[in-house]
Formats: C-alpha cells, structure tokens, sequence
C-alpha cells in the first residue's frame, strides 16, 4: 500500500552522551507515519572495517559529521523515497552499497544505522506495533515473553590507574526472578559501591559507560571491591548477583605475550589464562569478556575448555564486527557466547544476520550498546524482539544508560497487557540459556 511507501528523509546532528556530535534520522512515510533513530560517535578498538566518519574540523578535535550529514541528503534520501518501508533488507542492502566507488569504510557508518533504525521504527508505526513486536515479526517470532538478563558495569579502569589492567568489573543478577528485579537489586550493588569509594576517597571521576573510576591498589582489589558491595546490598554473592568482567586483553597484550602493569615480566597466553582461571575459582565469576588476545586462537581455546561449561567465555571484538567468522570459528572452541553491538554491525538486516549466524553455530548472545549513547533505545527492543538472552549497557551513573533499562521496564508491562498469564516485571529467560545455571 502506498501508505508504507518513503515520503521524506531527514538527518540532523544531535549530541551524544559526551557532547560529541551523533546522527539522528527522520523517515517520514505518504499518509503521516514516522520513525526516529540516532546513534553515537563511534569508539572501538575492533578490527572493523565498516567504520563512523568524523571530519576533520577544527571546532572539535577532528569529531564534526557534516560529510554523514551530505551523504544523507546527497544519497540516501533520493535513493529510499518512494520505497515500501516494510522492505528491511532490501532498504539496507540498498544503503550497504550506495556508494560502489570507495570500500565500505568510506560509507558513514553513523548514516547508514541511523537510517536502517529509523526505517525500522517507521514500519512498527506503519503496522500500529509496538517496536519489539515488529522486530521480531522480522524473525518469524510470535510475541516475546521475556526480558534480557541486565549486565551492569560497576567499575571501569580509570585512567590514573595504571596499575589495573581489567577493563570492567561488572554484575548480573543470577538469582532475579525477574527483569525489575535483576535491576533492583543491581542499583543496589551500584548505590553501595559508590558509598564505599566515597568513604574511601577513590572515587575519580564517570567514565563514558556511567560506571565509576576509582583508585584500585590492583586487579583483584577491584574484585574484592565489587565482592563487599554486593554483600553490602544484602544479596548474596554467586546466588544472587554473580560477577562479570570485560578483560579486554587484546588492549594490553598481543600474539600471545601479555604485559600486566603489577607483572614483574611478560606473561605467556597460558599464565594469564591460569591467572583468570584462579579467579573464577576463587570469586563468583559467570561470564569474561576478551579473556585473551583477538589473535590469541589457541589460548582462547584452552581457556573455554578449561571453563566454559560453567562461566560464560564472551567474544567482543574477535567477531563482533566479522560475523562471518563465527563460522570458522565455532569448530575451535575459542568462546561460548557473542557480543552484538547494532551501531558496529552497519544495519538492522546485518544484525538479524548477525544473531542468526551466532544461534546457529551454539554461541550465547549479548546485546550491547556503545562507548556514548544518545535517548535511543532501539536496541533495547532489538533485545527484547529478538530474544536475545542478555543486555549490556553499561552502567546506571548516567541518564542515557538508565533510558535504555527504564525503556525495559515500560515493555515489560507492554507485554503484560498482551498476555495476562505475564508479570508486569517481565520474565526473564530460562536458566537453561546461561553455562553457569545448566
């Protein structure tokens, strides 16, 4: 029907969490329906090469996004006016390869999600559903009946902290009966971590994921750290909330060799394997992110052998941004679940077929967000639609994170309304989906 069919494109510059300039775009459809989506300034250390375009612009060092801003209007908006917006993959794959005079990291990354999300938001307004509805339509699901697991940032590595080498220390509520309440009890690990820095004096700053910077005397002060708050939140550790962390290894190490700050010499893949391994066996630690180096193969191998039926062993980068990999990937046993990030992948379609490709080869899926973050909260119901077992977005120390977990909560009640036989707290997935419960 011509109602679906793209009457207007518009794209805007907005600002991110951290002030830097993002990308916002409308899609308005013939008789009246829109749909809205930004993204964040992009940040990774992935090896991808379908990447955000910055200028170089003097007003704010090299981070202008005027040259999205053209190609919006130069290329996107005649190529999708008059298309059926209910069209997703063909849509993207028309945005993938508007340009086939340059590589693929030449198209503005930033441009092209935006543009994919908001056709997606104006389809669901098209169809009169609720944005998760629609999506997972797209996968041939039924209405979903339950919410991601939250994960929880508690503590990043702040930057006057050389001493410690893990990147994030973070939680998740195992024992939670519900989504509500998984983030109930995680502000309360949150609110107690920060009452302990303050009485501490370490607290030195927020960094961009909302968590806290503080001062740790080395890697496992932060794990104790993490350890008191939660039992200074009555929860008990390993049954209720359990421990998560984001080693990211490959920013300290490569091709086998790695260099920790207290380490009196470089230490071999399997030291630092033996090293994580003795954590888990000593803190409740369900699920590390990057343990070893994205080149690392074997040790990333041995290390899920040696852990993997009980600790969830997360690929970020390793495949994040080449999904395809997944496939060559999944016979040598180097992780167990995967971490998606839409505003990496380019578009909705590579996403879809991102999570498609990671469920057949047996990995567990991670929806997560980015460095910044503006009020979207796509993903969010990407999550849900989908059936994406777990949600990262960070921390709650600012407003953009806590829109995300808030919007949660909204469809949560949502779903509720549609199924009476529903909490309005909203399900989480069954045990059975996560190594550390089976």
């Amino acid at each position: 029907m011509t109602r679906n069919f793209i009457k207007n494109v518009h794209g805007r510059k907005v600002r991110d969490s951290r002030g830097y300039p993002a990308i916002e775009v409308d899609i308005e459809l013939r008789y009246g329906a829109r749909g809205r989506a930004s993204v964040p300034f992009g940040r990774s250390f992935a090896n991808s090469k379908f990447i955000a375009t910055q200028d170089r612009h003097f007003s704010l060092i090299g981070l202008e996004i005027e040259n999205a801003l053209h190609f919006i209007y130069e290329k996107i908006m005649p190529s999708l006016k008059g298309l059926d917006v209910r069209n997703q993959a063909q849509i993207d794959s028309l945005l993938i390869g508007l340009d086939k005079t340059v590589y693929p990291e030449h198209i503005p990354k930033n441009a092209v999600v935006a543009a994919s999300m908001a056709v997606t938001h104006a389809a669901a307004a098209a169809e009169k559903l609720p944005l998760w509805q629609y999506l997972g339509a797209l996968l041939g699901l039924s209405n979903a009946d339950t919410l991601p697991l939250p994960q929880v940032q508690i503590f990043g590595r702040a930057r006057d902290t050389p001493q410690v080498d893990i990147k994030g220390f973070m939680i998740t509520a195992i024992g939670a009966s519900s989504y509500a309440e998984a983030l109930e009890w995680s502000a309360k690990v949150h609110h107690h971590a920060l009452v302990m820095m303050l009485k501490t004096d370490r607290l030195r700053g927020v960094p961009d994921h909302g968590d806290f910077g503080p001062t740790f005397k080395n890697n496992e002060d932060g794990l104790e750290m993490v350890l008191r708050a939660i039992e200074s939140a009555k929860l008990k550790p390993g049954e209720d909330v359990a421990i998560a962390l984001d080693v990211s290894a490959s920013e300290f190490g490569e091709n086998g060799q790695y260099r920790l700050a207290q380490a009196p010499r470089t230490l071999e893949s399997d030291e630092l394997s033996g090293m994580l391994v003795d954590w888990v066996e000593r803190y409740p630690i369900v699920s590390v992110e990057n343990p070893l180096g994205n080149d690392d193969e074997e040790g990333l191998a041995r290390f899920t052998w040696a852990v993997g039926k009980r600790v969830q062993v997360v690929g970020d980068h390793l495949l994040n941004t080449r999904v395809n990999r997944a496939l060559n990937i999944e016979p040598k046993k180097v992780c167990n679940a995967v971490l998606i990030d839409p505003n990496k992948l380019g578009t909705v379609t590579a996403s879809l077929t991102a999570l498609k490709t990671i469920q057949k080869c047996g990995f567990g899926a991670i929806i997560s967000g980015s460095y910044g973050e503006t009020e979207d909260t796509t993903i969010l119901h990407l999550g849900v639609g989908w059936g994406v077992s777990q949600l990262k977005f960070r921390s709650f120390g600012r407003s953009e994170r806590m829109i995300m977990w808030n919007e949660g909560l909204r469809v949560a009640e949502a779903i509720s309304l549609s199924d009476e036989t529903l909490p309005r707290d909203g399900n989480l997935p069954p045990k059975k989906h996560f190594p550390w419960a089976r």
